[in-house]
This record gives C-alpha cells, sequence and structure tokens, in this order.
C-alpha cells in the first residue's frame, strides 16, 4: 500500500513539472539591440522607457547608458522624455522615422486626443499646392513643438476637440486621425496665423475645394457652432471661384442672420469693403496663386 502511495505521489508530481514546463516564457532579453529586434519584428517602431526596463531588467543608470548609446548611433531618437523611436537604417539621415508613423503611438503616451491637421492634413486630402514645412497636430493642451532630425511637430491647442469630424488614414505602422477635408478647410480659416496667412489659406483652399461636400460644410459648421469662421471660409471659396460648393453654407449663414465680421480679426474694418453675400468686411487682400 506504501509503494502504490509513493507511485501515485511520484506520478502526481511528474504531472505537475509537466505543466509547469509548458508555461510562457518570460526571459528577459540579453541586450537593447535584440529587444528592438524583438519590437522591429512584431512590426513596433516606438517604446517606453518603462518597456525597455521591464524587458531588459537593467538598473535605471545601466538603462540610461544603453538608450544614450543607441541615440549616439541613430538607431533611436526620443521626441518626448520616456517615448523612443526606433529609426531604421534607411530614416537615419534623417534622423527619425515620418511623424505620421509614430503620432498615434506619442499621443496616447501623452494621454492626450489628437488629430492630424491644417495644412498637414490639407495635403494628405490632396491639396499639395506646397508641401507643408511641419506635421501639425491639433490637440486639447498646449504642447511644446517637437525637432528630431529632419521632422518638426508642431502642435495647436483647439479647446472643443471632440466637436471636429476625423477619418482614420492608413499609416505603415497602422493608423492615425486626421481632420476631414470640410473640418480642415474650417481650421485652415481658424488658424491662418498657423497656415501661412489668409492668402495662402485660399490658395490651399483653391484645391481643397475637389474634396469637400457642400452638406458636409453645414454639419463641421453647425457642430463647431462659430459663425463667423464659417462667414470667412464661405468668402474664401467664393474668392476662388468655389461658389457652388458653397451654396449651401450661404443659407446656412443667412438663417443665422451674423452680424458683419472681419475677415481678417486683427486689422480695423472701417472703409472696408463689405461683401454682401457672406457679411464679410474686407480688410485684408487676398492674393491667390495661380495653379500650377
Amino acid at each position: 500500500m506504501k509503494l502504490m502511495r509513493k507511485r501515485r505521489a511520484l506520478s502526481v508530481g511528474k504531472g505537475r513539472r509537466k505543466r509547469d514546463r509548458s508555461r510562457p516564457s518570460r526571459r528577459r532579453l540579453k541586450s537593447p539591440g535584440a529587444f528592438l529586434d524583438a519590437l522591429q519584428g512584431s512590426g513596433r517602431y516606438t517604446f517606453t522607457r518603462g518597456e525597455a526596463s521591464r524587458a531588459l531588467g537593467l538598473s535605471d543608470v545601466a538603462l540610461k547608458n544603453a538608450l544614450w548609446r543607441l541615440a549616439r548611433t541613430g538607431r533611436v531618437a526620443s521626441p518626448r522624455r520616456g517615448f523612443y523611436v526606433i529609426v531604421p537604417p534607411e530614416y537615419r539621415v534623417a534622423g527619425s522615422l515620418p511623424a505620421a508613423w509614430f503620432i498615434r503611438d506619442l499621443m496616447n503616451y501623452l494621454g492626450r486626443p489628437y488629430y492630424v491637421g491644417l495644412l498637414t492634413a490639407a495635403s494628405l486630402h490632396g491639396a499639395a499646392h506646397q508641401a507643408p514645412q511641419e506635421f501639425q497636430v491639433v490637440t486639447d493642451q498646449p504642447l511644446g513643438a517637437i525637432e528630431i532630425g529632419r521632422v518638426r511637430i508642431r502642435f495647436v491647442k483647439k479647446v472643443h476637440l471632440s466637436r471636429t469630424p476625423t477619418i482614420g488614414v492608413k499609416t505603415p505602422t497602422g493608423e492615425m486621425r486626421i481632420s476631414t477635408p470640410e473640418a480642415t478647410a474650417l481650421d485652415l480659416v481658424r488658424y491662418p496665423e498657423r497656415c501661412g496667412g489668409l492668402s495662402n489659406v485660399a490658395t490651399v483652399l483653391q484645391e481643397l475645394a475637389e474634396r469637400l461636400d457642400g452638406g458636409g460644410l453645414v454639419r463641421v459648421a453647425e457642430a463647431e457652432g462659430e459663425v463667423a469662421y464659417a462667414q470667412r471660409l464661405g468668402y474664401l471659396l467664393d474668392r476662388v471661384g468655389r461658389q457652388e460648393v458653397a451654396r449651401a453654407l450661404a443659407e446656412w449663414v443667412h438663417t443665422r442672420a451674423p452680424r458683419v465680421t472681419p475677415l481678417s480679426p486683427g486689422p480695423p474694418i472701417t472703409g472696408a469693403q463689405r461683401d454682401a453675400r457672406w457679411r464679410v468686411a474686407v480688410n485684408e487682400e487676398i492674393d491667390v496663386e495661380a495653379r500650377a
């Protein structure tokens, strides 16, 4: 009887050891280079300091030195403290991956809502009169600009960010959110100082208008709830010969019976010509560049 109990206990013990060996291994990677290779092998190009620490098991000082060496050789870049971008060989001359590859992960790391907007969004929608000099991102709090290598990211604060319609656009690493063509048009008028001035905005609208939907413009204007921007946008669309796409917006503005608004918020409107359709005081001359 005792012999049978021993055999049974031995059998149970063997079974337990077998099940233990079948559990997933959580071995730490031996080197920072192996950690980066593992991430890239899974299609990832970003990581945080915390992830690296858990994967490598290094002390704070050793991890800091390892990340410094990787940055020095150009294998990683850090657009924000504690957040890192893996830079493949083909992008090392530029000093970073394109912003579109990592903006979603960066904003998730910062814990901030966002969308890619203004001239960057206009370019993505096909209005590429001139290549944007910076990657423009709209968010709900002030954030300092980022410059790593040749990549520049500029943030624009917008209080009612959630009201802006956005769409998803595929990137090599997943997806990013950008403003719809109609929301982009209204934002260009809202932030002319970030877009090279009203004349440049009009030039961009000349191409972007091909992607605009009249009903969509009205829906965005209603969501934003600020008639003055709709008036300015409508005037500029007329100015570039896109009266038809602005027809529904003109009817919407008329029902709001707005006061006369300056085309440019800065200069005085005394003596400025009035546009009757949009109730806009034209206090700035608009010079639209001819399309190539």
